[in-house]
């Protein structure tokens, strides 16, 4: 009796369990790795760039592209991409979308129409990276061909990630993290800008690709700011770097300060915290930023002693200085966009929800007037294998010599 039920039991198993139903075979599908939604007079454009499977599996280079692009034209996006069957010979799939990219203009106009259908379709995962074409269409953008990547939105998307991750003046958002800050009171959206240097439409063709030094170039270019769904202007580097420090988002980065006799000094960051309180002094809000920095001495370019505590103190005030001025730089800036990207206002709204509520409809214009008090803490732990500046050796040589 105990083999019958346990036969029983795996039949009806078996009789639930509906197998692969949904999949669908690479020969009926066309995989988009990369999307731009650009505006348009009937509404949108929207382009993707496709692979071409046989280039991919292919062992040898050959005279083709690995991937293609594809554009049309519709009232909303939902009638775009319906609209693609006309030139597609198969149906799209965007469970591998690894970048999508606004046009300027289209992130100028208002992004917000554009997010319901991306969250609605369950083919699209969420972890593609966004990003806006500064100066140009983001249908440019996508169509151009990358050295050493063979799959360009890969390429890009790494490209974001790893200066977010080593140098800092950029941020990977994601559709989830962007919607998050879109809706949320007290915080607005950014989004990483692209550009490109060099010619657009010779960067499409195959023989521009294979050439050693590649004329045209996918290049990044700080932080684009938002007020509700709508583009306000551009931080610039250093600008984009202090939001990164405000929103504790710096893991590894490098800076420089001038020594006092010449020359410069750098220090690679290998860590830093932040920390954001915000209160109310005199019935005004007020926001605390407290950074404590740990770094290495990087390259040494002056005469320095690094083996007297005195010269490392000094460099260490000259960093702390320099990365408050980051800071209050990119404050700066932000209120002139009315465009609180730091979420200053949704600190306040946590400390103290009461005087959020008196607040929060004004807090555009607040924001342009809110005191922010930055205190930065630089502490630096290795000068490395060679206690004296190298610089200094040639440099007495030199002098000797002349």
């Amino acid at each position: 009796m105990k083999h019958i039920k346990l036969l029983v039991i795996i039949y009806l198993l078996l009789f639930f369990l509906s197998g692969c139903w949904s999949a669908q075979e690479l020969t009926d599908i066309t995989l988009a790795t990369a999307m731009a939604i650009d505006k348009d007079e009937q509404g949108y454009k929207i382009t993707l760039q496709v692979l071409n499977p046989k280039e991919i599996a292919g062992d040898q280079m050959t005279q083709s592209s690995t991937i293609t692009t594809y554009s049309t034209v519709g009232t909303t996006i939902m009638e775009g991409f319906r609209g693609l069957t006309q030139v597609l010979p198969r149906k799209v799939n965007l469970s591998h979308l690894q970048l999508l990219v606004y046009g300027e203009e289209m992130a100028y106009d208002g992004i917000g129409k554009t997010l319901d259908v991306l969250v609605r379709d369950h083919e699209i995962r969420t972890d593609f990276t966004i990003a806006i074409a500064q100066g140009l269409e983001g249908a440019e953008l996508i169509s151009i061909l990358t050295p050493l990547e063979e799959i360009p939105a890969i390429k890009v998307k790494s490209n974001i990630e790893s200066s977010e991750n080593f140098w800092a003046p950029t941020k990977s958002v994601h559709l989830d993290e962007l919607i998050q800050s879109i809706s949320t009171e007290g915080k607005e959206a950014i989004l990483t800008g692209l550009y490109i240097i060099g010619n657009v439409e010779s960067g499409t063709t195959m023989k521009t690709r294979q050439q050693s030094g590649n004329p045209t170039m996918i290049y990044l270019n700080g932080i684009g700011v938002f007020r509700g769904e709508k583009l306000q202007g551009w931080l610039n580097e250093n600008e984009s770097k202090g939001f990164n420090y405000i929103t504790n988002n710096v893991s590894n980065t490098v800076g420089w300060v001038p020594c006092d006799n010449g020359g410069t000094l750098s220090v690679e960051v290998t860590d830093a915290n932040t920390d954001m309180q915000a209160s109310f002094v005199n019935g005004k809000p007020s926001i605390d930023i407290t950074i404590e920095i740990k770094g290495n001495i990087g390259d040494v370019e002056c005469s320095i002693d690094l083996t007297d505590q005195r010269s490392i103190e000094e460099v260490q005030k000259k960093l702390e200085q320099k990365t408050a001025e980051l800071i209050e730089e990119s404050v700066t800036k932000a209120q002139e966009f009315q465009s609180d990207i730091y979420g200053f206002g949704n600190a306040i709204k946590r400390s103290n929800p009461k005087e959020w509520e008196k607040i929060k409809e004004d807090w555009s214009y607040q924001f342009q007037e809110l005191e922010v008090n930055v205190q930065v803490q630089v502490d630096i732990k290795k000068s490395g294998m060679v206690t004296q500046s190298i610089y200094d050796t040639i440099k007495r040589k030199t002098e000797k010599v002349e």
